[in-house]
Formats: C-alpha cells, sequence, structure tokens
C-alpha cells in the first residue's frame, strides 16, 4: 500500500462553519492513498481556527492524531502512518 500523499487545504478567510465543512469534506474524499491533511489557517487572524482544529479534529475518527505544521500558521491532521 502506498501512503506517499499529503494534502493541503487552504481556510484562510473561512469562519469556523466553513472550515468545518471544508474538513469534513477533505476527510471524507480522502482515498486509501491519503495519510495526511496539512491545513493552512493563518498565523495572526488564524488563532481561532487553529484552535477549534485542534481540539475538534484531535477526537475526529478518521484523524490519528493532530500536530503543529511547519509553523503556527499550520496544523497537520495525521491519517495515518507514513511507511517507506
Amino acid at each position: 500500500m502506498d501512503y506517499s500523499a499529503a494534502q493541503r487545504v487552504d481556510v484562510h478567510g473561512k469562519n469556523k462553519h466553513q472550515t468545518k465543512i471544508t474538513l469534513d469534506s477533505a476527510l471524507r474524499k480522502a482515498g486509501s492513498g491519503v495519510y495526511r491533511i496539512a491545513v493552512i489557517h493563518g498565523f495572526n487572524h488564524g488563532t481561532e481556527l487553529r484552535e477549534m482544529i485542534r481540539r475538534d479534529y484531535a477526537v475526529h475518527p478518521k484523524v490519528l492524531r493532530v500536530e503543529r505544521g511547519a509553523n503556527d500558521g499550520e496544523t497537520v491532521l495525521v491519517l495515518k502512518e507514513r511507511y517507506t
């Protein structure tokens, strides 16, 4: 099985409701090859979205764990471990 796919979802400018719809859709559409979804929520005005994403998606049934991204404006939803 190939776990080489990672997706990026940009939710800049969205409110919490729109963000949940976007992320739920991305999780539903994530095929078996997708092992992580990087969510770009922004840094300065993205703290409300960041906290909601990290709190709500940490307990989502398709999410193995939530990690900080490369910077404070990104959160990564890990769906499965990547094996090489």
